[in-house]
């Protein structure tokens, strides 16, 4: 799915003048998604081999490329956040994880997972999922395009997102209309300080 990233772009700006810790577009796709999940929260669930758990709570799974792979921090309880929170923890996650000194209890929990590749020039790509989780999201970079806005040819800021679900838990139409909600969100992002 594209998501126009105009407004999504203006907003973090205008929060980065006055938030304690400089605040990511990858940030502001964490609190959409934790959102988004808390009003679809079948796609909140996991394949446990003979029965589908829906999950209460929403730990976001965050991959980090490190040089032996990939490693997969958790921020916990992230709809309850804020993004000045959830920048802090993903931060310092994302730190422990280059470093090598994530605990176990920083990657255990999980209940959906985003990749993001936007910084490595990645437009979109399809992410395998991670185990318990039922879905991850693929989130490519923000590139300026031509978009066609009532008729007329305008630049934006486009972002696309691949949802991968496992099809024993969550069907194609309740992915769509998670992706739906997560859209509508970061294209209206004062929606997710809500």
């Amino acid at each position: 799915m594209e998501i126009n990233m105009d407004k999504a772009i203006e907003a973090r700006k205008s929060m980065n003048e006055i938030s304690p810790v400089k605040i990511s577009f990858n940030d502001m796709v964490i609190k959409a998604t934790a959102a988004a999940l808390r009003q679809h929260p079948k796609v909140n669930s996991s394949w446990l081999g003979d029965k589908i758990r829906y999950n209460d709570h929403i730990h976001i799974g965050m991959a980090v490329a490190v040089d032996e792979g990939l490693l997969v921090p958790v921020i916990r309880f992230a709809d309850s956040l804020s993004l000045s929170q959830i920048s802090t923890q993903a931060k310092s996650l994302g730190g422990k994880a280059k470093n090598k000194e994530l605990q176990p209890k920083d990657w255990e929990g999980n209940t959906f997972t985003i990749s993001n590749l936007g910084m490595f020039g990645v437009d979109e790509f399809t992410a395998i999922i991670n185990p318990p989780d039922a879905c991850i999201l693929a989130v490519g970079g923000i590139k300026e395009t031509v978009i066609v806005k009532d008729g007329q040819m305008q630049i934006g800021n486009l972002m696309k997102v691949t949802l991968s679900c496992d099809h024993r838990v969550v069907d194609g139409s309740i992915g769509a209309a998670f992706l739906i909600t997560l859209k509508n969100l970061l294209e209206d992002p004062v929606r997710i300080l809500v």
